[in-house]
């Protein structure tokens, strides 16, 4: 992981220099263009705005006429990619755990109307109190996270949501392919931590930890605060008579009186908010 933070300067650029070698490489066709397509899009001040204009940027040494023919006609190898990210530095957080952030972010196509394959994208901030639903790509990111109150993350994967994706057996497969290269380059052995992958609330945390069962993760999501889960059946009497239940009692995320005894507590002193405690209650489910 490649961060403004890195005390050892001199390794840090050693890790981009062998980076920017490695994504050449992955570059299968018009290489040289699209290398300075990236670095254009890279150091180019301000947001981009058109393709274009980033012919203009000193970076790109070509015309514009290079441009285009790099983007219609070059090629990446996004699997050799992949597995050249999954191979470099990562951030880690305490106990050398790995934290894997997963989240949709919305590429905005309003005007593009023969834009084959766009979702209606729910976007936030546009006007006070205001969201809107706005055609474009949504694509599915995944980050390893760096501790600390920073922004920096290191992408290792990002895939585009067609229209009407189940968005949870999307997302198994995509973190399961990211764990098995994280394996694979010897980021995650034997012994060490369990890889936490932290998902907000769009996402059915449940179904997608109950899938991913078979890994060395866990689930880390937020839920809404109006959901309702069910206890573990409790213990048949004997002599029972009818059909045994399939849940038990309810959980109800608004209803306190609900929730019974917890399972653990913990509580920690912080800057701005006093005291914070936190409760987990196990083995609760969706019904």
């Amino acid at each position: 992981m490649i961060s403004v933070h890195d005390v050892d300067r001199e390794r840090a650029l050693g890790d981009l220099n062998r980076f920017r070698q490695e994504f050449y490489d992955c570059l299968a066709a018009r290489a040289d263009g699209l290398f300075e397509l990236a670095d254009a899009v890279l150091c180019t001040e301000g947001p981009v705005r058109s393709l274009v204009g980033l012919s203009l940027a000193p970076e790109h040494r070509r015309g514009h006429g290079g441009l285009y023919d790099a983007i219609n006609n070059g090629r990446i190898g996004y699997d050799r990619l992949r597995k050249v990210l999954s191979g470099f530095p990562l951030p880690r957080a305490t106990g050398g755990r790995l934290v894997l952030a997963v989240d949709v972010s919305p590429w905005l196509r309003p005007d593009g109307a023969t834009c084959p394959d766009r979702s209606f994208c729910h976007t936030y901030g546009r006007g006070k109190d205001e969201h809107r639903m706005i055609p474009g790509w949504p694509y599915s990111v995944v980050a390893a996270l760096e501790t600390g109150r920073t922004s920096w993350t290191a992408v290792l994967d990002a895939i585009r949501l067609l229209p009407g994706a189940d968005i949870a057996a999307v997302t198994t497969e995509q973190i399961r392919g990211v764990v098995a290269r994280l394996v694979t380059a010897g980021q995650w052995r034997e012994g060490d931590p369990d890889i936490l992958v932290v998902l907000d609330a769009g996402y059915d945390a449940p179904r997608i930890a109950h899938l991913l069962a078979d890994l060395p993760v866990r689930i880390l999501g937020r839920m809404r605060s109006d959901r309702v889960l069910r206890r573990p059946v409790p213990p048949r009497t004997p002599g029972t008579n009818g059909r045994p239940p399939k849940h038990g009692g309810e959980f109800v995320f608004g209803d306190p009186a609900t929730w019974g005894a917890e399972h653990a507590v913990t509580s920690a002193d912080t800057r701005l908010h006093g005291t914070a405690t936190a409760q987990a209650w196990n083995r609760l489910h969706p019904g």
